[in-house]
């Protein structure tokens, strides 16, 4: 520990020349607040609970496992994958009469929940045993029997009906009529937004509540026999551990899961685990490209810095001092420098956390319920992370001075070396080839295979863009020389100042390289897939109306367009999402897939949408047989006549026969079904949209709000914009970081370079020559540098979306100038400003 001492010749540096570490501290700072952000994102993901609800007052609750695992062979052993479900899973609801005789238990109740449509509002539904546990009192009347409803006070308002009235339902099992039992006041458990009860009460704004009878409630929901969860009450004195292990061994081999405390609420609010995947991918995938670009760009400075300061070095050697000494000196002014700044940066790192997080938590991602976790651990990995960067890349940049002899260092520090290293050439054309390698792979691949290798196409090229850049700045500065000739004699010096400085232009090139390359992959990859999911949903609706309803349609309303005077074809569509089973890069993984379970068969379904179908018929489209998408098709390696493998929304598995492969799966839906094969395995079985041939309008208005197609489409396309946030926000995030990371490099260069600039000045160049000169430098960079993003993005994006849309790439001219423009203008900004300060210094 003693070589990392703080010495005299460090404090000396860093006290009269701060300019000079004002760069690294700010390279150093933002790339602490990147890793501080996605940490606290990531330990988030990792930690996310929600306190149980619904189920506050079940010690112990049993529901099924809300996710697909699937096991694979690695090298450290079997490697489990857990695949959220798009719905819930479901439990026998015998498992309770089992786990109610287990020692401890006072009763088991099976819990239900699932939506009833009153009139044209919408009611969350549950089983009358589940007052038991969530507090809900009668306040007039008696507990329902068969054929009878309890209703809580907002629907009985709203139905107009009291004790011994019968109102008009709507459920699974269709329209009924139901006798009023009683009223009551909702519980605080049935008044909870979590769960599977949230998940009912959304549709009904959590206002209206309407309980059943238990031995009638799985039927009306749709799912006979089966429960959303069941609920274990503890017998008096009984220990909770106690219980759960004995409600535990009473149910083994029956695939249900146990749980107690915080794990009861997971087991009410499906969406923690869509939570956590999207917090845990953020951190671990985002987080790790942007932690790579910030240590990468952090580095990049650092090593500007110290090679910056070679004459200095090489006239300490020629004063005597040691190899040691100056290794020393490097080391300690990273310590004097890096802690403090990555200290700095994890206050604004904590709160872009706050702010994205919030967003997410807006944008319904993320339950409510769950809170950010910020602690000691991501804001140290910051830390550490920017303390190795710096002492890593300083003692990189600082190895040569060091090490070589006095006379010869004061000779290299006075030109610059035109050879790069060996190791550092080596490593990037490594880098290159294995980028066109990656590419060459994403250009014959489809779907998650094609997007996988394309990130590893973007990764290695920026590493090579790295590694490479005095040879590539060399080389933009040679080619660009040849069109500066023409500009006059500040653009003539501006070019050769290009050649001979490649490693400072370099270090200018390389952020802004990176700026162009994320932003516009990430920024095009969605207005690609928006243009062409555009374009398929405008070509594929051909239905004269579509009508939708926020709580789902009425039961048949196929049916009652279908009789309405004029109308020639009607089918309802019942949306959701199965998993599939596809092949990604040699293993076997599971894909979520948009699904649209249809009313009618095949044939009608051609009269109000063409899915433009490649090869069978969906005339075949029924029980045991689907419909799917080319590139989906292409994934899973299937051929109209194969089974495909899947499990559908409630997890259940199933092979359906491949009767037809369509052409419009990204605009429409990836999978088609019959509704049959779904009604059963999904919480909501009202229908999410009907299409319909003829007719007018004012006569489908009773079924909910119509539209055409044009104005249907225009709704779809605001639902993918809402989508699309976190692309842009990841792509302001890494372009936003790796601006201000070229901004900050061209101060750096700059203010290094008044000794330069005051010696055109007393060489008779004007003050408006030299400010000329710069200015053609930083467009020669910003240039450059936006030419490689450019083309390094382009090389990563059109594998990638012919992959997976069969598409080339579609890139708003207006938007990438934007990104050029903003590139450009930063650049000649931040070289004008400080040059300008400097020329007046020197001239004072």
């Amino acid at each position: 520990m003693r070589s990392l001492a703080p010495n005299g010749l460090a404090r000396a540096a860093v006290r009269f020349k701060p300019a000079s570490f004002a760069g690294t501290f700010v390279a150093l700072m933002m790339s602490a607040l990147i890793v501080a952000a996605c940490g606290i994102l990531l330990e988030t993901g990792a930690r996310a609970s929600v306190p149980a609800e619904r189920y506050a007052k079940a010690p112990v609750v049993v529901a099924a496992d809300q996710a697909v695992r699937l096991v694979a062979d690695s090298i450290d052993g079997p490697e489990e994958t857990v695949y959220p479900l798009p719905d819930t899973a479901r439990v026998d609801v015998g498992l309770a009469a089992k786990a109610a005789r287990a020692q401890g238990a006072e009763a088991a109740v099976p819990d239900f929940a699932f939506p009833v449509r009153q009139g044209n509002g919408a009611l969350a539904g549950h089983g009358w045993g589940s007052h038991a546990f969530t507090g809900t009192a009668l306040s007039a009347g008696a507990a329902p029997r068969t054929g009878e409803v309890v209703l809580d006070a907002a629907a009985a308002r709203t139905a107009k009906a009291d004790v011994g009235d019968t109102v008009a339902l709507e459920t699974a099992v269709g329209r009924t009529d139901f006798r009023v039992s009683g009223l009551a006041k909702a519980g605080a458990g049935d008044t909870a937004a979590a769960g599977a009860a949230g998940a009912a009460g959304a549709a009904a704004g959590g206002k209206a509540t309407a309980w059943f009878a238990d031995a009638e409630a799985s039927a009306l929901a749709g799912h006979p026999g089966r429960a959303d969860a069941i609920a274990v009450l503890a017998a008096a004195g009984a220990d909770t551990d106690a219980l759960a292990a004995a409600v535990e061994k009473s149910l083994a081999g029956s695939g249900a899961q146990v749980h107690t405390g915080d794990g009861r609420g997971e087991a009410e609010e499906r969406g923690l685990a869509y939570a956590k995947e999207t917090l845990l991918g953020l951190g671990s995938q985002f987080g790790g490209i942007a932690t790579l670009v910030a240590v990468f760009t952090a580095a990049g400075t650092v090593a500007l810095s110290v090679g910056q300061r070679t004459r200095e070095f090489a006239l300490l050697r020629a004063v005597g001092a040691t190899p040691r000494q100056v290794r020393r000196a490097v080391a300690t002014e990273a310590l004097l420098v890096a802690p403090l700044a990555g200290l700095v940066g994890c206050l604004p790192g904590i709160a872009l956390a706050r702010w994205w997080f919030g967003q997410l938590k807006d944008r319904g991602a993320i339950p409510e319920a769950v809170d950010l976790h910020v602690s000691w651990i991501p804001l140290l990995a910051a830390v550490g992370a920017g303390l190795l960067t710096a002492l890593g890349s300083g003692w990189l940049a600082g190895r040569r001075p060091a090490k070589i002899k006095p006379g010869q260092a004061l000779t290299e520090a006075s030109v610059e070396r035109l050879r790069p290293g060996v190791i550092r050439t080596v490593l990037g054309l490594g880098a290159l080839v294995g980028g066109a390698v990656f590419a060459g792979v994403a250009s014959s691949s489809v779907g998650d295979n094609a997007a996988n290798a394309s990130l590893g196409v973007i990764m290695l090229f920026m590493l090579a863009v790295a590694l490479l850049g005095p040879l590539v700045a060399r080389l933009c500065a040679a080619l660009f020389g040849l069109l500066l000739r023409g500009g006059g004699a500040s653009a003539v010096l501006a070019a050769a100042n290009s050649r001979t400085n490649a490693r400072r232009l370099a270090s200018a090139i390389t952020p802004i390289v990176l700026a162009m390359a994320f932003a516009s992959t990430l920024v095009f990859m969605h207005t690609s897939e928006s243009q062409i999911a555009s374009e398929q949903l405008r070509d594929g609706i051909t239905a004269d109306h579509v009508v939708t309803d926020p709580a789902g349609l009425p039961t048949g309303s196929a049916d009652r367009a279908a009789r309405t005077p004029g109308v020639d074809a009607a089918v309802s569509l019942l949306d959701t999402q199965v998993l599939v089973t596809v092949d990604s890069g040699g293993e076997t993984t599971l894909q979520g897939a948009a699904t649209q379970g249809i009313s009618g068969s095949g044939a009608q379904l051609a009269e109000v949408q063409d899915l433009d179908v490649r090869s069978g018929s969906l005339d075949r489209v029924g029980a045991g047989r689907i419909a799917i998408d080319k590139t989906l098709a292409t994934s899973a390696k299937v051929e109209v006549g194969d089974k495909l493998p899947l499990h559908l929304p409630d997890g259940t598995e199933a092979r359906p026969e491949v009767v037809a492969v369509y052409g419009r799966g990204l605009g429409l839906a990836a999978v088609t079904m019959d509704r049959a094969s779904l009604a059963g395995h999904v919480t909501s079985a009202f229908d999410s949209t009907l299409l319909v041939r003829g007719g007018d309008a004012k006569s489908l208005a009773a079924l909910g709000e119509v539209t055409d197609a044009s104005g249907y489409a225009v709704e779809q396309n605001v639902d993918r914009e809402l989508g699309a946030w976190a692309n842009y926000t990841m792509a302001a995030v890494l372009g936003g970081f790796a601006v201000i990371a070229a901004v900050n490099t061209l101060v750096m260069t700059v203010l290094d370079r008044r000794r330069e600039l005051a010696t055109l000045r007393l060489v008779g160049s004007t003050r408006r020559q030299v400010l000329h000169m710069l200015h053609w430098e930083s467009l020669l960079v910003s240039v450059a540098g936006v030419a490689l993003g450019t083309t390094i993005a382009m090389i990563t994006l059109t594998p990638m979306m012919r992959g997976l849309t069969g598409e080339s790439p579609h890139i708003p001219p207006l938007l990438y100038a934007t990104f050029a423009a903003t590139a450009v203008s930063l650049g000649l900004l931040a070289v004008t400003l400080p040059a300008r300060a400097a020329l007046r210094d020197r001239e004072a």
